[in-house]
């Protein structure tokens, strides 16, 4: 593997393999957005940066641990909602706009890269701008949702508190059990954010589109990417045993770098400010 730490020759080597490569299969992570003001989730170590987010099971088991969440998310959301595409969403939707990406699978779900241009995207864990109903699985609009949360808990509007990844927020010494939660309008069922939770799997169509996009690409682009989880680690793992080359941008450590033809630790708006 290449590692090229320097700014002086990170462009030319990145540059080059962006220029060699007639179409890429582009991989993001939470360092595409951190610019925009949403934090990630790992340091360098790849190590977790704070207590893991909740799991599925958690979620579904326990109407405390959903009182918990959607309380933290009605703070977190009035930041993360309003989130804007950084230099890093701009340049790979330029890049994409050149014909150089064949698919952009983001494990973000922030969609930012939509909202930049970028349009073959897969949000492979989904959408935090939706929420969704787990009995009829209607979908409607995280801002109308929080329209009701915010009726249902006027107490709760004047709360702040530190961002956390995804739209969450530090928000401690509550006493949660107060917090009320609307139910489905459709069918008074549970509703929970429209992404994929730790422990729960992602959509097995997702991954085949995704896993397309890769066997159609002539080399793989990781942007802001730890890869220490497995759904989006896979797609470096299997373009690896066909024999395509993988490039990484990424501040630190990843779960790939065995794997790696060319890696640069710089952040990812530098790294790619040579496609403007």
């Amino acid at each position: 593997m290449q590692h090229i730490p320097t700014f002086d020759t990170a462009h030319a080597y990145l540059q080059d393999f962006v220029h060699t490569h007639r179409r890429l299969f582009v991989l993001t992570g939470a360092g595409c957005s951190t610019d925009s003001g949403i934090p990630d989730y790992r340091d360098a170590d790849g190590g977790w940066k704070r207590a893991q987010p909740v799991t599925y099971q958690a979620f579904m088991g326990a109407a405390s641990t959903r009182q918990r969440y959607w309380a933290r998310s009605m703070v977190g959301w009035r930041r993360f909602g309003r989130a804007r595409p950084n230099a890093t969403h701009q340049a790979l939707a330029r890049l994409e706009q050149s014909g150089k990406v064949e698919l952009l699978l983001t494990q973000n779900v922030d969609r930012l890269h939509q909202a930049a241009g970028s349009r073959n995207v897969v949000d492979l864990h989904g959408r935090l701008d939706l929420v969704r109903c787990m009995s009829c699985e209607q979908r409607f609009p995280r801002a109308e949702f929080q329209e009701r949360l915010l009726s249902l808990n006027p107490d709760w509007a004047h709360l702040d508190a530190a961002d956390a990844p995804d739209g969450d927020a530090d928000l401690e010494g509550q006493d949660f059990s107060r917090f009320r939660i609307p139910p489905c309008p459709h069918c008074d069922g549970l509703l929970k954010p429209d992404v994929v939770f730790f422990g729960e799997n992602v959509p097995r169509d997702r991954v085949a589109t995704a896993m397309s996009g890769m066997d159609a690409a002539d080399a793989v682009l990781v942007v802001g990417s730890s890869l220490m989880v497995f759904s989006g680690y896979r797609f470096v793992n299997a373009a690896a045993r066909q024999g395509k080359p993988v490039a990484a941008v990424n501040l630190g450590r990843t779960r790939a770098d065995a794997l790696l033809q060319l890696k640069v630790e710089m952040s990812c708006a530098e790294a790619l400010a040579f496609i403007a």
